[in-house]
C-alpha cells in the first residue's frame, strides 16, 4: 500500500453527536487514518436535525463537505468518489442504497461498507426492509467492517455472500478521553446514552432502582429523547444532551459508570458500545450489563463489574473497596489504550486494505 491513501468517507453525521453514536465513532477512525498520513474527505447529508446541533463544524483531521441529495453528491462529488483509493459507506447514511449503488458504479478503489449497526442490519436485511444497503449489494463489496464480531461475521458470509467480513469494533479517541486530574467527584453513578426503549429497562434496574435505595447517594443520566413521563428519583440528575468535548469531564466526575447495551447488541453478541471504550480510557470503573463478548474485550471481574441485579449495583457502591475499585478502572484503560483507540483502528483498516488489495487488481489505484 502507498504510504498515503485518498479515502472517501460517506456516514451518517460526523459534524453531529446529537442522538447517535456514529459521529463520535467515526472522528476517533478519522483521526487515527490522519495521523497515518491518509487524506480523508468526508461526505455527510446536510439534514436540520444535524445541522442545528452540530458540535463539529471544522474537524481539523479531515476535509469535511455537505451535500443536500443524492443528485448533488452525484454533481459535486462524483468525482472524488471514483478517484479515490478506498471509498467507505456507513450503515444508515439517507438514501444508503441509492449512495451504494453509485459508489458500486464508479468508484475505481476499494469499496467499503462500514456497519456501525450490524445488528439491527442483518434483522432488516432478514425482513426485507433495510433502507440502507441491498442484500444484493454486499457480494460487490470488497471489504465489509462490522461493528459486531463472533456468529455475526459467520452470518454475513453465509447468509449475505459477504466476501470479506472483518470484525471493527467502535474506537475511543485517545487523545481526548483520558483520566481527569483533579476532577471534582459529582456523582456515584451515572449513565450517558440516548433513550432507548429497549434499553430503559436496564437502565431502571441498573441506575434508577440503586438510586432508590440509596437516596443518600447521587446519581445522572445524560442524553437526548427520554419521554417526560419517567420518574427519576430525587437524586438522580438529568443533563438532556452532552456534547463529546464534555464526555471525558463527565466521566470523571463519576465514582462508576454505567454501561447498558440494546437489546439487539445483547442478543448479537460481541457488540460493544463506544461508551465502553470512553469511560475506560477516561480511568473511570465500569458496571455493566452482561453480554456474550464482553469478557472477551474487558476480563470480568478484573477489569469491569457485571450487575444482573439492582442488589449487585448497589454493592458495588456501598461495598467495593477503593483499593479493588481503582485496579478495575486501570486494567481496563490499559487494554482498551493497547486495543481500541481510533489509532488501532485506522491500523486494523490499513491492513485490511492491504490484504483485499492482494487479492483483488482492482482494488486501490495504482496511481
Amino acid at each position: 500500500m502507498r504510504e498515503s491513501l485518498r479515502i472517501v468517507v460517506l456516514g451518517l453525521s460526523l459534524s453531529s453527536s446529537w442522538g447517535n453514536g456514529h459521529a463520535t465513532t467515526f472522528r476517533a477512525l478519522l483521526r487515527g487514518l490522519r495521523g497515518l498520513g491518509h487524506d480523508v474527505l468526508f461526505l455527510e447529508r446536510d439534514v436540520p436535525w444535524y445541522a442545528s446541533n452540530r458540535d463539529l463544524p471544522a474537524p481539523d483531521f479531515c476535509r469535511l463537505a455537505f451535500y443536500d441529495d443524492l443528485e448533488a453528491l452525484r454533481g459535486h462529488h462524483a468525482a472524488a468518489i471514483a478517484s479515490a483509493d478506498a471509498v467507505i459507506v456507513g450503515s444508515y447514511v439517507p438514501d444508503g442504497i441509492d449512495v451504494l449503488d453509485l459508489v458500486l458504479r464508479i468508484a475505481r478503489g476499494t469499496r467499503v461498507f462500514y456497519d456501525i449497526d450490524t445488528p439491527v442490519t442483518l434483522a432488516s436485511l432478514d425482513r426485507g426492509d433495510c433502507a440502507y444497503i441491498a442484500p444484493l449489494q454486499i457480494p460487490l463489496l470488497d471489504l465489509y467492517l462490522s461493528f459486531s464480531g463472533g456468529r455475526m461475521l459467520d452470518r454475513l458470509a453465509r447468509d449475505y455472500r459477504a466476501r470479506h467480513p472483518v470484525a471493527f469494533y467502535c474506537a475511543v479517541d485517545e487523545t481526548r478521553y483520558r483520566p481527569g486530574a483533579g476532577a471534582t467527584r459529582r456523582w456515584d453513578l451515572g449513565y450517558l446514552g440516548t433513550y432507548s426503549e429497549d434499553r430503559q429497562p436496564a437502565l431502571l434496574r441498573l441506575l434508577i432502582e440503586p438510586a432508590r435505595r440509596l437516596p443518600q447517594q447521587r446519581f445522572v443520566v445524560a442524553g437526548p429523547q427520554y419521554p417526560s413521563d419517567i420518574d427519576w428519583p430525587g437524586n438522580v440528575e438529568r443533563i438532556e444532551h452532552l456534547p463529546p468535548s464534555e464526555h471525558p469531564g463527565f466521566y470523571a466526575a463519576q465514582r462508576y459508570t454505567l454501561n447498558v447495551t440494546r437489546a439487539d447488541m445483547i442478543a448479537a453478541g460481541h457488540s460493544p458500545s463506544v461508551r465502553l471504550f470512553e469511560a475506560a480510557a477516561c480511568g473511570t470503573p465500569i458496571i455493566s450489563d452482561d453480554w456474550d463478548g464482553l469478557a472477551d474485550l474487558l476480563p470480568v471481574g478484573e477489569a469491569v463489574l457485571v450487575a444482573h441485579s439492582s442488589g449487585d449495583v448497589v454493592w458495588a457502591l456501598q461495598e467495593m473497596p477503593e483499593e479493588q475499585r481503582s485496579k478495575f478502572a486501570a486494567a481496563a484503560r490499559d487494554i482498551v489504550l493497547a486495543s481500541h483507540t481510533g489509532t488501532a483502528r485506522a491500523a486494523m483498516l490499513n491492513d485490511a486494505l492491504d490484504r483485499v488489495a492482494a487479492q483483488s487488481p482492482r482494488s486501490l489505484n495504482p496511481g
